[in-house]
């Protein structure tokens, strides 16, 4: 159900920050479909929040600009999965999962290629973990997360970091903050149709030399892009308006459709996020810092 936002009245509160594929290569595909990837990961200083309160019987509501556009009652929600799937790991330890409220609230653009919900599944696990004083066996929680979705796993950690595999191989990486910029013109992009699209999938791995970081991003590449933007095509109109703006790397995240932009400081890229803005009020744009990697 609607609610009117998270004024107040929550036990636990959890930020479920936008995930950055500064990097995705496409390396090969497994025997099952899944395709193996090389991701270099980051998490903006923004996202979704989720809010978690004991409750008489199961509650979820949700708050947000985009908020509307989620089907909540659907079983197949992945705050619904997280919360159903930690219950019954705790249940099986004889531990109690009581009746909980949840509410969502929704910053982030669905179908957008920054994790939103697959942050928001992760964000579930940490708060009912410490709204229920959890304690599950060793790498019994990122079981779950894995089982909830690929991306899910990066972002129960969501730091800086490498992954490899379909996403299950995470390696922590000492990556500096930066200043972006995301874009998106609001266009849903479905990512099986993306890699149906992609031609090649033996794609070379990702490397990364140098103490530059911003020269080894741009020497890397996002293998969706292309396929991404020839089923949206606002996909380059957005990376235009960016690069137009003043930043000095763009490159779409995930399998789009947002693009991000990085900026030498967040005084510029607000600024630049203010001209997008007046220029293109219909989309989305968002100035935030990227999260450093000694964090």
């Amino acid at each position: 159900m609607p609610d009117a936002g998270m004024s107040g009245g929550f036990a636990v509160t959890e930020d479920a920050l936008a995930k950055i594929n500064l990097a995705l290569h496409v390396t090969g595909q497994k025997a099952d479909g899944y395709h193996l990837l090389d991701m270099l990961v980051t998490f903006a200083g923004h996202g979704d929040r989720l809010g978690f309160a004991a409750s008489p019987s199961d509650e979820f509501t949700i708050s947000g600009r985009f908020g509307p556009a989620l089907d909540i009652e659907s079983r197949s929600n992945l705050v619904l999965k997280a919360r159903d799937m930690l219950r019954q790991a705790a249940l099986a330890q004889g531990d109690h999962a009581p009746p909980v409220h949840i509410h969502l609230e929704k910053n982030l653009p669905i179908a957008s290629g920054i994790g939103g919900g697959s942050a928001d599944a992760a964000a579930a696990l940490r708060g009912l973990m410490r709204l229920w004083s959890l304690r599950l066996p060793g790498g019994r929680l990122s079981a779950i997360a894995l089982r909830l979705g690929a991306d899910v796993p990066m972002c129960l950690a969501s730091r800086p970091l490498i992954a490899r595999g379909i996403g299950e191989q995470i390696e922590p990486v000492a990556l500096p903050s930066f200043a972006i910029v995301l874009a998106n013109p609001l266009k849903a992009v479905s990512t099986p149709e993306i890699f149906r699209l992609l031609m090649a999938k033996n794609n070379p791995p990702l490397a990364l030399r140098g103490s530059d970081w911003l020269a080894a991003i741009g020497a890397n590449r996002n293998d969706l892009e292309l396929p991404a933007r020839k089923l949206v095509p606002e996909i380059e109109d957005v990376s235009a308006a960016l690069k137009d703006a003043g930043a000095r790397l763009v490159r779409m995240s995930g399998s789009g459709a947002t693009c991000f932009g990085i900026f030498s400081s967040i005084e510029t890229a607000g600024a630049a996020e203010a001209k997008l803005h007046r220029e293109r009020p219909d989309w989305y744009f968002q100035a935030t810092e990227t999260l450093s990697g000694d964090r």
